[in-house]
């Protein structure tokens, strides 16, 4: 360290000026490079945590409505599962590769085979809008064919 100081003082002074000046500058462009992308980068953290407080808020303000939605979801008007299912499946033109059997706690387990995607969706939306069925879980697989699926479900009573 000293032999640096020794160097620096053995410069001319117009050398020492240069030399001190560019260090200055070079140390301002190197922290303008480093903190100038930081700070943008946070204003943009800073934005996003802005609008995802807008939508909490946004979303709170509605979840009244979705739960008098939910609540007041269309019953099956005490028609059993497997029937609603079938008569869905016929009404969607499935019925025919539709399989069920029933689950415990009154969820049915239903297999399609190689049924049209759009048939299959038509026949679900169906089911969740019109009559209120619940999605346990569901598994679509592509069929051989193209444009055809194979899917398994597990549906609960609304």
């Amino acid at each position: 360290m000293q032999g640096l100081v020794n160097w620096f003082l053995g410069l001319a002074p117009r050398e020492r000026r240069v030399l001190l000046i560019g260090s200055a500058t070079g140390a301002a462009v190197l922290l303008l490079g480093i903190l100038l992308p930081f700070e943008r980068h946070v204003a943009r953290l800073e934005q996003r945590v802005e609008t995802r407080r807008a939508d909490l808020a946004w979303l709170q303000s509605v979840a009244p409505q979705l739960g008098v939605l939910r609540v007041s979801a269309p019953a099956a008007g005490g028609t059993s599962l497997v029937v609603l299912v079938d008569r869905v499946a016929r009404e969607t033109g499935i019925a025919r590769a539709l399989t069920s059997q029933s689950s415990g706690g009154g969820a049915l387990s239903v297999r399609v085979e190689q049924v049209a995607f759009d048939s299959l969706l038509n026949w679900a939306a169906a089911l969740v809008q019109r009559h209120g069925v619940r999605v346990m879980s569901a598994s679509i697989d592509a069929g051989n064919n193209p444009g055809l699926v194979s899917a398994s479900f597990v549906l609960a009573p609304p």
